[in-house]
């Protein structure tokens, strides 16, 4: 397991951090809430342990979206930064769009495609999980 460290930060920079070593996973998620939180069709996170992850400079915002659900963004420019869920709370998902080198990254899947938007489609072949992926298969690989 790599130890390098990968930051990240939100658009002003106010909230900072960090993690070491690989990511659990990297999943583009088309979930409605994923959706309005990010105000985009579709959102990356890069999952890592909580454990090897840590706030280097502000705090970021709670906002409660369901339950046993916590998404946080910058009190200041509004970010969004992660996901956290009491169903796993060992891990927390970063916005791919916060890390300083967000090209680093390599999704491994889409989550939530029953909720995906009619009219937008990703062209690539990874597998696709009609909700999430932790022991479930893949209802299809590539696009539509």
């Amino acid at each position: 397991m790599s130890e390098q460290s990968v930051r990240g930060r939100c658009l002003c920079g106010e909230i900072r951090y960090e993690y070491r070593g690989e990511p659990v996973a990297t999943a583009h998620c088309h979930c409605e809430s994923c959706r309005r939180h990010a105000s985009s069709p579709i959102t990356t996170f890069v999952v890592v342990a909580k454990g090897r992850f840590r706030y280097t400079q502000g705090a970021p915002i709670a906002y409660a979206s369901s339950p046993g659900v916590s998404r946080t963004h910058c009190g200041r420019c509004g970010s969004p930064i992660a996901y956290e869920s009491d169903r796993r709370p060992d891990e927390i998902d970063l916005y791919i769009g916060t890390l300083d080198d967000p090209q680093a990254a390599q999704p491994s899947c889409h989550v939530h495609v029953a909720e995906q938007l009619p009219w937008f489609e990703t062209v690539d072949n990874l597998p696709r999980y009609e909700r999430g992926r932790r022991g479930n298969t893949p209802v299809r690989y590539g696009p539509r």
